[in-house]
């Protein structure tokens, strides 16, 4: 019988509606009185770790997570379980998938549907979590999120619906597996990324969306001493209006690394076109272009980067792609 431990974070899985038909979290989660549900099926050891909604968890949250997780794979722990609030759960997933060195499976899950609504998925995506983390196959292949009957990996999942329970997909790669009865079986693999090791957050770092007629205010406003980073969404496969590059050069001046990405929902980003503000340019500017991930996620990057001591070329290698 494998022996999994369940981090229980809060977010709709574990709230209910009020009387005004409010979402809001609840002085116990209702997660916790399902346990001997799974009793015979799997040694569980359940631990309320916080009970955030996900708009409240910040990098020192994940940190905590990541300890915790290493500390019980130490032990001997044969996978872990999260339940997470969906705003964010791509966010502390790829935060884990970065920093973890685990081999055991580590599964993230949430709700769309509180406890207490019709049709509500939080205890079906539960169990669905536990069959993963419990099958051979999902061993050594990174953090893993599983909703609605599909397993993606923490690196590329984004969610795509403010409601639906179909929310969380995986743009260009799609799923590596599915759900089914007895347990997940995987039909993709994934190429292999280090672990980047830390013990500490780093903060001010800034994630902006570039837009037509955008203009360098919102750069110059974050050319403050304490700014560590930011990222670009770029149009197209990495643009942005001429207007912007006055402002981007003083933050570069200032040695602040700056990350572009696409805006898009597919594909990377790639500096291809040679017109002011092109993508060629941005590159020769210093900006370095990070294929593959949004920009949240490039985000969470950067800061694990910057957290382990990374600077210059090494950090500029890290970040250009996904898989490094």
């Amino acid at each position: 019988m494998k022996h999994i431990l369940v981090l229980h974070t809060g977010g709709t899985i574990a709230m209910s509606e009020n009387e005004s038909g409010g979402l809001t979290p609840g002085a116990a989660n209702p997660l916790m009185a399902f346990n001997q549900l799974f009793k015979g099926k799997y040694e569980l050891e359940v631990e309320e770790l916080f009970n955030l909604p996900s708009p409240h968890m910040t990098p020192r949250e994940m940190l905590q997570l990541k300890n915790r997780i290493m500390t019980a794979e130490a032990a001997g722990i044969d996978g872990v379980v999260i339940t997470h609030g969906t705003d964010t759960l791509e966010e502390t997933a790829y935060f884990l998938d970065l920093t973890l060195p685990a081999q055991i499976p580590v599964v993230i899950t949430g709700a769309m549907r509180s406890s207490d609504e019709i049709g509500s998925d939080g205890l079906y995506n539960l169990s669905s979590a536990l069959k993963t983390a419990a099958s051979p196959g999902a061993r050594g292949k990174g953090v893993l999120v599983v909703m609605n009957d599909e397993v993606h990996s923490a690196r590329f999942v984004t969610k795509t619906h403010t409601t639906n329970v179909s929310t969380f997909r995986t743009p260009t790669f799609g799923p590596l597996g599915i759900i089914e009865k007895n347990g997940a079986k995987f039909f993709q693999e994934l190429t292999n990324q280090s672990r980047c090791d830390i013990d500490h957050v780093i903060d001010h770092i800034y994630l902006l969306k570039a837009y037509a007629g955008m203009d360098g205010t919102l750069f110059d406003a974050l050319n403050q001493p304490a700014t560590n980073g930011l990222i670009i969404e770029g149009t197209g496969a990495g643009n942005l209006p001429p207007q912007t590059l006055p402002a981007i050069q003083k933050l570069l001046d200032r040695n602040i690394p700056i990350i572009l990405v696409s805006r898009c929902f597919n594909g990377v980003a790639e500096p291809v076109y040679a017109y002011k503000g092109g993508g060629q340019e941005l590159a020769k500017m210093g900006l370095i272009f990070c294929q593959g991930l949004n920009g949240q996620k490039a985000r969470i990057k950067l800061l694990v980067a910057l957290a382990n001591g990374k600077s210059g070329a090494a950090l500029a290698t890290y970040m250009r792609d996904a898989i490094s």
